[in-house]
């Protein structure tokens, strides 16, 4: 199950960032009043080709084996977790079987990146969206108090733009784009000599097919992320993955009750609760 944490604020029309892989910078859209300015963006990665058309396909054929419910905004879900009061910080595994079978070699496949290397999944969620019922998903932040440091994304059948915004009142100090090539931040990155509020700041970041999409640190914390309706052009289905906090993991407050989560979730028997 999802917490999400909305952003209430009324943003005015953002100015327009595109994240790039190549450096971890956002960069000022071409055409903009930005365009060659840049600033570092830290906690994203996006692995392209993390799994195959086959594997796509056969996923998807066995999600659909099972019920999917209807959701917010246009979106319908399945959830394979423990039942979570988030506002009063309680939870159920009555019915929690664990992940689903179909995801135990794609949990297994996370362990061999860099940074992924111990990620430990006790929740899975997976969103279809699909341009007929207008799907999207609104700014948030996912709960901090029992979901951990990384969010872990598996993008489906199409491919996407995930919309970041920060509703902080203070500034961006921007720099010259960072020069990409051989040569790159050899001298590249000036001083910081232009600021925009970051409440006037949105940064896509583009998601293939079949990509893995993880948020970490302050792209995990700091900046609510969304899709945008515009963005779903075809059936999509994001099956996100969620670990522990510290307060649910060895030495933590409630370790022993993480311990069972995690035992069950790991068993790979599950289905959608």
């Amino acid at each position: 199950m999802v917490k999400l944490k909305p952003s209430l604020a009324i943003r005015p029309k953002p100015y327009h960032f595109l994240y790039c892989p190549d450096t971890g910078w956002a960069v000022g859209a071409e055409d903009s009043d930005y365009e060659g300015w840049a600033f570092p963006f830290p906690g994203v990665t996006v692995i392209e080709d993390f799994v195959t058309p086959e594997e796509e396909i056969e996923m998807v054929r066995l999600m659909d084996r099972d019920p999917w419910k209807l959701s917010q905004s246009g979106r319908r879900k399945q959830d394979y977790g423990p039942k979570v009061n988030f506002r009063k910080q309680k939870l159920k595994m009555a019915g929690f079987q664990g992940l689903p079978s179909f995801s135990q070699k794609v949990v297994q496949r996370m362990g061999l990146y860099p940074g992924l290397e111990d990620f430990q999944p006790v929740e899975q969620c997976n969103l279809d969206y699909n341009p007929e019922r207008g799907s999207a998903i609104d700014p948030h932040i996912d709960d901090a108090w029992l979901w951990g440091e990384r969010l872990v994304s598996l993008n489906l059948l199409s491919a996407t733009v995930v919309s970041m915004s920060h509703d902080a009142p203070d500034s961006l100090l921007l720099c010259s784009a960072p020069y990409i090539g051989p040569d790159a931040f050899a001298g590249s990155i000036e001083t910081p000599s232009r600021s925009v509020p970051c409440q006037k700041v949105e940064v896509a970041i583009s998601i293939p097919c079949r990509s893995l999409l993880v948020l970490a640190g302050p792209a995990r914390h700091q900046w609510t992320h969304a899709i945008h309706r515009r963005h779903i052009k075809a059936r999509r289905i994001c099956s996100t993955f969620r670990e522990l906090s510290e307060e649910f993991l060895p030495g933590g407050k409630q370790q022993e009750l993480g311990y069972q989560l995690l035992q069950v979730a790991l068993t790979f028997q599950g289905r959608p609760i």
